[in-house]
């Protein structure tokens, strides 16, 4: 703060960590609004309010979206301790509620007496579409099993259109690069996760998650269905909701003859983990990844038996091929684990080697000059070292999956 005026300071204290004053609830009981147990916080707010992610001219700022767990009515409202004014050598504060009225839709409560009226209402809320699959998961702090079930929905659900509005909201706050999509688009489907509660004798469900999947034309007869939006709640994050839902999606569209394979737009980090957790898990009762073939190297079989089974394309196959052959490996055998290294290498160092044909290409092309300044970046022993480093980063991949496969 050296160098600032004392006017500069004092603005100083008015700004505001929007990824903290955002305080989101899924609401079940009247008692969760008072529950601080019950709330989270953003992961990203830069899509909102900016990438330094401030909000400027309060104290003590809090933005309070809260939704009931089920339909996801809203309650919407901002507290502050206090708030610039003309005082201020005429600064103004940012306008905080038209920045949220921009991605939460109209209809939302401003105060709480209402927001409990309507969850009263929500014996009445039932999940949208088709269900897809139902499964349990073992919760220790209540010391039962919790049932969840995964639904197929379309615009034309009735109500359904107004609760993805207010579910999409959630986007804005955990996924780095969301956008909200066209809905006007029939090639769209939606898969929800729900949970099944008892609430006063009555069985509830809460919303945990949902996917946005977009049907591509493929020339002449097919579809590539392709994965666009993910998202696990927070408060259910951890518990396996995103395997469940992948995998139904996955045994979703394995049953259409239409469908050529499925893929996944720009997926992250831990989308890739998750996906190659679902993926080896569908791929290994297959006969073509059976131990004694693993060893025989990656095969046409398995490309050919993973896309018409499973709906799995080429480069998953492989990654499916390398994640099993690990298993089947004994990496204490000298031999076995040297087979193995070069058979993930020989794949590898695919970009090397377009780098060596480029180099030749310089060779004929530049003069000894401009040819030591390409030299100078296509170092080949700095490559020998990235190419051990990214196999040893696969490996360790690898082994996570393996870890859960054993646990599943």
């Amino acid at each position: 703060m050296a160098g600032l005026t004392a006017m500069e300071k004092k603005l100083a204290e008015y700004k505001c960590n929007t990824n903290e004053a955002i305080q989101l609830k899924l609401v079940r009981f009247p008692e969760d609004l008072e529950d601080e147990n019950t709330t989270f916080n953003p992961e990203y707010s830069h899509q909102v309010f900016g990438d330094d992610e401030v909000a400027f001219g309060y104290k003590g700022l809090k933005i309070l979206l809260y939704y009931i767990a089920g339909n996801l009515s809203t309650l919407f409202r901002i507290e502050y301790t206090s708030k610039v004014n003309e005082k201020f050598d005429c600064v103004e504060a940012d306008d905080v509620e038209s920045k949220i009225r921009e991605i939460i839709p109209p209809g939302f409560c401003t105060n709480t007496d209402d927001f409990v009226s309507l969850l009263e209402k929500e014996v009445n809320f039932k999940p949208f579409g088709m269900l897809l699959h139902t499964y349990s998961v073992h919760n220790e702090e209540a010391g039962e099993d919790i049932t969840y079930q995964i639904y197929k929905a379309d615009m034309t659900c009735p109500g359904f259109r107004e609760y993805h509005e207010r579910l999409q909201t959630f986007l804005m706050w955990f996924i780095e690069t969301a956008s909200f999509i066209d809905v006007d688009d029939e090639r769209w489907n939606y898969f929800l996760v729900f949970e099944k509660y008892n609430k006063d004798g009555a069985t509830l469900f809460a919303t945990v998650g949902y996917m946005t999947v977009y049907n591509y034309y493929v020339y002449p007869d097919k579809t590539r269905p392709r994965v666009s939006q993910m998202l696990i709640l927070p408060p259910f994050q951890g518990e396996g909701h995103g395997a469940q839902l992948l995998e139904t999606v996955h045994r979703y569209y394995m049953t259409s003859p239409t469908v050529l394979d499925i893929t996944a737009e720009d997926p992250s980090e831990n989308y890739v983990k998750l996906r190659d957790f679902v993926l080896v898990k569908l791929c290994q009762d297959l006969l073509c990844f059976s131990p004694g073939k693993l060893m025989q190297g990656f095969s046409q079989e398995m490309v050919m038996e993973a896309q018409q089974k499973l709906k799995i394309n080429k480069q998953h196959t492989r990654r499916v091929y390398e994640i099993l052959r690990l298993r089947a490996t004994d990496m204490g055998d000298a031999e076995q684990s040297r087979s193995y290294r070069l058979d993930i290498k020989r794949r590898l160092i695919g970009p090397y080697k377009k780098k060596q044909r480029e180099l030749a290409k310089m060779r004929r092309c530049l003069r000894p000059e401009e040819l030591t300044n390409q030299l100078n970046q296509i170092d080949l022993n700095m490559q020998h070292e990235q190419l051990e480093e990214s196999f040893q980063q696969l490996v360790s991949d690898y082994r996570r999956v393996l870890e859960r496969l054993a646990q599943a």
